[in-house]
Order: structure tokens, then C-alpha cells, then sequence
């Protein structure tokens, strides 16, 4: 099988439904990893629930997922109520911390779902639902070696680096890369950015913003589209998936940022496949 990743939910700050976002989607950060011997799965936005669908319907359960949340913001953990998986007795569900004994994932899980916030008690989830930890922001889970990294975003969040067989995943969402709306090309990128993306095979990276939209909104803890091009250029990645889609970009839009990032990688003489993250499509390593 290899690694494959999967697009279960692509939009930031809010799902957005309708005609204008029919293509690339509307689901809230969600990205399943899949290797021979793991199902990892980044973030539980409300893209978490079409993975719990999909999950049921391919009939070769019982699943053990491994669980990673960037942040605590509504957009990364609202689908966690209606994940399918969570309501089977044959389940397992690992929430990780990013440290030893750093259970506040899996507390912002059942704490959400108390009578206040959601009908369904935590208690009512039949699956096996529990902690697990990243002593010093590192945990091989069969022959996949994951690692945490600190991203820039109000609150706190964290990256994470996937590696099985030689190859390797980066996902990156809610993070701000600084640009001062200079005319430097290439952009400078943080060194902590780069070492964690170097040689990367695929960057899942936040490019929520425009360089206009960018600029009228620099503390809201996301990046240009273009300034994340240039991240993955200066890192040596393969394939970069913009991800983290505006609420008010429609699938034309999508387009456009995506011819302006090509044409960035054709300026700079680069080697990077660009593509916008849509909800469904997968990504395969053989």
C-alpha cells in the first residue's frame, strides 16, 4: 500500500456549503494518512465526519485511529461528535499530546461534548476513546516515525512531520509566516520552517490568504499563498497542497491562486507541483 493521504476537509474558520465550493469542498481541516500498518488522521474539524462514513462503508474494521489536533479552534474539532468510528464498541480512538502526560487533546475532545456545548454525553461513545503521548514531540506508531513542530498561530499549534518508507508528509495548517508586503523573491522563510519541510514528498501547508488579504489581516495567523510557495521552493518539497481555504473563496478563486503559485515555481525556476487540497481526492506513495 505505501502511504496515501486523503482530503476528508480542506476549509478553514467555518464549513462552507454550497455551489460556489461544490469542487474543492467545504468540510473543515481533516486529512487522513494511511500506511500499511496505521491510520493517522490530522485534525477533527468537520471533515471527520465523511472519514467516519467512508470508514463504515469500507467493511474491514475494527479501526485503530491515531488522532493528531494541530489547536483547539472550532474549526479542528467540531467534527469529533459525528465521527462514526467513535460510536463502535470494536474501536479504537488515541488522542496524542505533544508531550509525556499531555492529555489536553483528549479533555478539549470531552469537554466539548458536556451538556452545555452537545446533546450527546462523552460518555455515550462506545468506542475505546483514551490519551496517548509524543515524549519530547516524537512517537513511531509501526513504521511510521511522527513528529510535532511548533507553528505560528494565535493560541499556539503545532505541525506535524510523517515519515514511512521513504517518504515523507509535512502538515502545516494555521500557521503565519511573516511577509511585510516587500518585493522579496524569494520570500524569507523561518529556518525552523524549513528544516521541518526539507526534501518533504508532499507540504500540506496553510495558504489561506491572498498577498492583498494577507496584508489587510497580518495577525490573524495565516499565511499568503505565495509566501508558502516560496517555503516549499527554499525547502526542496515535491508536491505542495494549499490547504486551509478561505470561507470566502469560491472554486474560481482556488483556481486563480493556484495559476499565481505555478507561475511563482516558473519564475523562480523551480521543481514543485502545486494543486489546491480538494475534499476526496488522494495523494498515493507506492
Amino acid at each position: 500500500m505505501g502511504m496515501a493521504v486523503t482530503f476528508w476537509g480542506v476549509r478553514g474558520s467555518i464549513p462552507t456549503p454550497g455551489d460556489a465550493t461544490r469542487r474543492f469542498g467545504g468540510n473543515t481541516s481533516c486529512v487522513e494518512i494511511r500506511t500499511e500498518d496505521a491510520l493517522l488522521v490530522c485534525d477533527a474539524g468537520s471533515g471527520l465526519r465523511p472519514l467516519g462514513l467512508d470508514l463504515k462503508g469500507r467493511g474491514n474494521g475494527p479501526w485503530k485511529v491515531h488522532l493528531f489536533l494541530t489547536h483547539a479552534h472550532w474549526d479542528h474539532i467540531q467534527g469529533f461528535p459525528f465521527f462514526d468510528a467513535a460510536y463502535s464498541s470494536a474501536n479504537q480512538i488515541l488522542v496524542y499530546g505533544t508531550e509525556s502526560g499531555d492529555d489536553r487533546n483528549y479533555q478539549l475532545l470531552s469537554g466539548q461534548m458536556q451538556g452545555g456545548y452537545f446533546p450527546v454525553s462523552f460518555l455515550s461513545l462506545k468506542a475505546s476513546v483514551g490519551p496517548a503521548y509524543m515524549p519530547g514531540g516524537r512517537v513511531s506508531i509501526g513504521g511510521t516515525d511522527v513528529e510535532a513542530f511548533p507553528l505560528h498561530h494565535p493560541g499556539g499549534c503545532f505541525g506535524y512531520v510523517f515519515e514511512s518508507g521513504g517518504k515523507k508528509v509535512v502538515y502545516a495548517t494555521d500557521h503565519h509566516i511573516c511577509w511585510d508586503g516587500g518585493p522579496d523573491e524569494p520570500r524569507p522563510v523561518p529556518k525552523a520552517c524549513l528544516d521541518a519541510a526539507r526534501n518533504a514528498d508532499l507540504l500540506i501547508a496553510d495558504a489561506q490568504f491572498t498577498d492583498s488579504e494577507y496584508l489587510a489581516h497580518p495577525d490573524w495567523g495565516h499565511s499568503s499563498a505565495l509566501t508558502v510557495t516560496d517555503w516549499a521552493l527554499q525547502a526542496g518539497v515535491r508536491q505542495l497542497a494549499l490547504f486551509h481555504h478561505d470561507p470566502s473563496h469560491s472554486d474560481a478563486d482556488m483556481d486563480r491562486m493556484v495559476v499565481e503559485c505555478r507561475a511563482r515555481v516558473r519564475r523562480q525556476n523551480g521543481y514543485l507541483t502545486v494543486f489546491a487540497a480538494e475534499e476526496g481526492k488522494s495523494v498515493t506513495f507506492p
